[in-house]
């Protein structure tokens, strides 16, 4: 009798074994499909270079399983708010003027809301035309979708959302970089030092605060204390103001002539600018001579 008890349990073994078995193979051979983002949030980073210029960037969605697809998987691509609100609330709680935006309408097009895994393949992609000259460097801009499963497709509910992320740049400064300028110079004839953020406005102008002001993530603080580098064809610096800083380019320096340029020592390359200028602040008036300058790093 001991024997037969023993018989039907490694029966029964075996047969729960073959059933989780056969699960497992089901579960592996599926072709879930979820849309390529990052770990956290679902956001993918597309850095567009200002230019003036149409960039054409791609939303992508790929198959898992453990082998390719045997027909063609469709999704569909719907606007929704929903992931920026999570991602808001997640990372600020109530403090709204640290909320990301959703990319203005005018700024972007998606001629297609499809993606289309074909038969034998691992991925599909659709494009995303963008015009993004214009838009703050201070501001966190996403295109915020959700995919839907059509024709039976499956996809994977933790990956089914995109925040799609535009980051501007261009030749001197990028809203993708940490990387600060080091500064050198005088201000009303004393020497001074320290690191400067450059931000990027258009494909040939940047935005700096003034002198050794501080930076502050604030709007009014960023109106009130920055200028405006713009570099022309010829590498000469024009310099202006951003807002509410009454600042005047100051030329004939030959120390620091308002000119940029690249410079290269012991096979490193450096952007270069030499720029001075006199600014008004808080009544006080700041003649500064810079010499802002950052490795040229090939990623």
């Amino acid at each position: 009798m001991k024997r037969k008890y023993i018989a039907f349990l490694a029966l029964c073994t075996m047969l729960s074994s073959c059933k989780d078995n056969e699960i497992y193979e089901q579960e592996m051979y599926k072709n879930v499909v979820a849309l390529i983002s990052s770990t956290y949030y679902n956001t993918f980073q597309e850095v567009v270079p200002l230019t003036g210029e149409e960039f054409t960037g791609y939303i992508a969605a790929s198959a898992g399983g453990t082998h390719v697809t045997d027909k063609n998987l469709v999704i569909e691509l719907q606007e929704d708010q929903e992931p920026l609100d999570y991602y808001n609330r997640s990372l600020f709680d109530a403090d709204e003027r640290l909320y990301a935006k959703l990319l203005p309408k005018d700024k972007y097009s998606i001629e297609n809301y499809k993606i289309q895994i074909n038969s034998g393949e691992r991925t599909g992609r659709t494009m995303v035309k963008l015009k993004v000259d214009g838009i703050s460097p201070d501001s966190t801009y996403f295109i915020a979708l959700k995919a839907t499963e059509t024709g039976g497709v499956e996809l994977n509910p933790k990956k089914n959302t995109i925040l799609y992320q535009i980051q501007i740049k261009n030749d001197y400064a990028s809203q993708a970089s940490s990387e600060f300028y080091s500064m050198t110079g005088l201000g009303n004839d004393l020497i001074t030092a320290g690191n400067k953020k450059l931000f990027p406005l258009t494909k040939n102008s940047v935005r700096m605060i003034a002198g050794n002001e501080s930076f502050e993530n604030n709007i009014d603080h960023i109106n009130k204390t920055s200028l405006i580098m713009e570099i022309g064809e010829d590498n000469k610096v024009t310099i202006k103001p951003y807002k509410d800083l009454v600042v005047k380019q100051i030329d004939g320096d030959t120390r620091y002539p308002n000119t940029y340029h690249v410079e290269e020592s012991f096979g490193r390359k450096f952007h270069v600018f030499l720029v001075k200028y006199e600014y008004t602040l808080n009544k006080k008036k700041t003649i500064m001579q810079e010499e802002l300058r950052l490795e040229i790093i090939n990623k």
